[in-house]
């Protein structure tokens, strides 16, 4: 390289989530042009647009630092090259060709008017044909995911998104639905972050009662069902967590399997479920039994990872705002790593007033909400209100229960299964090749 070109600043944004041989050629192409340094995207850039990144930011970097040609690897903090542009001044931006159609189209016509601030100039070597970050990424998720993997990506999905989004599943089919689903919006890829496994729901798919009538011998069935065909992080309902003795060794089976969270109640004697109220009897634990619980289950983790978070009834149970609001003060004293405020209120107002308040303390973990009677305050909203995680609790379970009632009546109804068939379900073939045989 000449001293002319050592003088030259070559600026190439990356996520390199997996280094494949396009990466080198960019990097190779910008070794031409002078000194090369690379704009890493951060977690939380990446999943602005798509998914969270397989590997974590300083990983990432590590292994991008040690890429022959590199010298200098930054954060690029979001999607949006600019901020970093006007940092540096580049005398060139090196992308690939790819980037003119799609999301990003509108990201390169920023860098073009950007570069002619100090006539930079934009180096579009052509696309290496053949490989995609996506597609590899997706081979490698079809292979599944270790534990202790899964188990960490809840608090970074937490830490780079500003909404997490979780959906319930009750066995291994509603999990692969929930793991597959996603849309494509405004250039946007959304989709599930996580799994709620929900005794409501896993108890209901068996036919018994919300009583804890169904043990946690027959939810870790569940569980792994779940966790055998997806890669998504889990949190699951541990409805009061049982007997202190008890809950250490749960938290411990949970952290073995890979899941990221157990979500537990400040209630006490036979299970009833939270939205009947106090239609029904239910009594709430004292502050300090059940910030005992916290301490000793946090005290029984083997990782750092895994996630006890707290759910305060006091609403439910028309304790009033103030004691909810105390309850969740002395349970983030006690270690939890997050809090659940629940309600039954279909207008949301006593949500909201949590959540606002819940802002103003000195000591804050992420809050978590779960929008089932209030279902008409939108996720946008919530994120404004400084929720952290909304979980979507019942909702396939409930959506399928209706359609299949229908094809039951109108089987009934006609003598034949045409009708049902036609209406309510997919066909034959669809359904003999929803699973694949390698999954």
């Amino acid at each position: 390289m000449t001293e002319n070109k050592k003088s030259k600043k070559v600026y190439i944004g990356l996520s390199a989530d997996l280094i494949h041989q396009g990466h080198l050629n960019i990097v190779a192409a910008g070794c031409k042009l002078g000194k090369v340094i690379i704009g890493l995207l951060t977690d939380e850039a990446i999943a602005s647009y798509k998914r969270l990144p397989l590997i974590a930011f300083e990983e990432r970097k590590l292994i991008v630092e040690n890429l022959k040609g590199v010298d200098q690897v930054i954060p690029q903090t979001t999607l949006d090259y600019v901020p970093n542009l006007k940092k540096i001044k580049p005398d060139y931006v090196v992308h690939g060709d790819d980037w003119k159609t799609g999301i990003q189209r509108e990201v390169r016509q920023r860098v073009i008017d950007t570069l002619a601030e100090w006539d930079g100039k934009l180096v579009e070597p052509k696309y290496t044909e053949g490989i995609s970050s996506t597609d590899l990424i997706n081979a490698v998720k079809a292979l599944g995911i270790t534990p202790g993997k899964r188990m960490k990506t809840l608090r970074r999905l937490i830490d780079a998104k500003p909404i997490v989004r979780i959906l319930e599943a009750h066995n291994g089919l509603t999990g692969l639905i929930v793991e597959k689903t996603s849309i494509e919006k405004n250039g946007q890829k959304i989709e599930f972050d996580g799994i709620w496994e929900s005794s409501l729901t896993d108890s209901t798919a068996k036919g018994k009662p919300d009583t804890e009538l169904v043990d946690f011998s027959s939810r870790f069935s569940t569980i792994e069902e779940i966790l055998e065909v997806t890669t998504k992080p889990i949190i699951v309902d541990g409805d009061t967590g049982g007997r202190i003795e008890h809950f250490k060794f749960r938290v411990k089976t949970l952290e073995r399997l890979g899941v990221s969270a157990i979500i537990i109640e400040d209630k006490i004697g036979d299970k009833r479920n939270s939205l009947f109220g106090t239609t029904v009897p239910q009594e709430q634990d004292s502050f300090e039994h059940f910030s005992q619980k916290i301490h000793e289950g946090k005290r029984s983790q083997v990782t750092a990872d895994f996630m006890i978070i707290a759910r305060v009834e006091s609403l439910i149970l028309q304790k009033g705002m103030a004691d909810a609001l105390k309850r969740a003060a002395a349970y983030i004293a006690a270690g939890a790593d997050g809090i659940m405020i629940h309600s039954k209120k279909k207008d949301g107002k006593e949500i909201i007033e949590f959540c606002e308040k819940f802002q103003k303390f000195e000591t804050k973990v992420p809050l978590v909400v779960v929008p089932s009677t209030y279902a008409h305050i939108t996720e946008s909203e919530l994120q404004d209100l400084g929720v952290n995680v909304i979980i979507y609790a019942n909702h396939l379970l409930r959506s399928a229960y209706p359609a299949m009632v229908d094809a039951a009546q109108s089987i009934l109804e006609n003598r034949r299964a045409k009708e049902a068939a036609d209406k309510y379900c997919m066909s034959i073939k669809d359904i003999i090749t929803l699973i694949p045989k390698d999954i």
